[in-house]
């Protein structure tokens, strides 16, 4: 593979971290891909292994690595309403995501020190571990579903969902 060219694998993963932040243009702030169900808007079953590790019994699991993905990515610690805009949900919702987080030891509040008025939200170091677990159960299992692909069928699988997300609700 040229060295100039992403791995598509990484490209893959990319564009449907993309997606899953984000809602279509006539879709419900609070109705992501089906209704959900349970306290606080979060489905009730848990979704791969590393939930039950994590303790998230009662799953929102996809939610909660959309935040600890868009705090690893962020060059300073986010806002709660940055950090909605940037996992694609609704400021409340956003705001319970990180009681859980702060429950869990996995981010922090700090004061925003433009605005002492405004808090900000960054990860701990637990919490860059945990993402970093929970990106590489993820990467495993975008490998085995991506081993019955050609070197081509991966790169263009790869094209067409980063073109996707780029054009996602334009």
């Amino acid at each position: 593979m040229n060295d100039a060219q992403p791995d598509p694998a990484d490209a893959i993963a990319a564009a449907l971290a993309r997606l899953r932040g984000r809602r279509g243009p006539h879709q419900h702030p609070h109705d992501r891909g089906g209704r959900e169900h349970g306290p606080h808007g979060i489905r009730p079953h848990g979704r791969g292994p590393w939930v039950a590790d994590a303790g998230m019994r009662h799953g929102g699991a996809p939610a909660v690595l959309r935040m600890l993905d868009a705090l690893a990515q962020a060059s300073e610690p986010l806002s709660v309403s940055g950090l909605a805009d940037a996992i694609g949900v609704d400021q409340p919702r956003a705001s319970r995501l990180v009681q859980q987080g702060v429950d869990r030891g996995w981010v922090r509040r700090e004061a925003d020190p433009e605005d002492a008025r405004r808090t900000r939200i960054a990860l701990t170091d637990e919490g860059t571990r945990m993402f970093r677990g929970m990106r590489g159960e993820r990467r495993e299992a975008l490998g085995r579903a991506l081993a019955a692909f050609t070197e081509e069928e991966s790169a263009e699988l790869a094209r067409l969902l980063t073109k996707l997300a780029d054009n996602w609700g334009s």
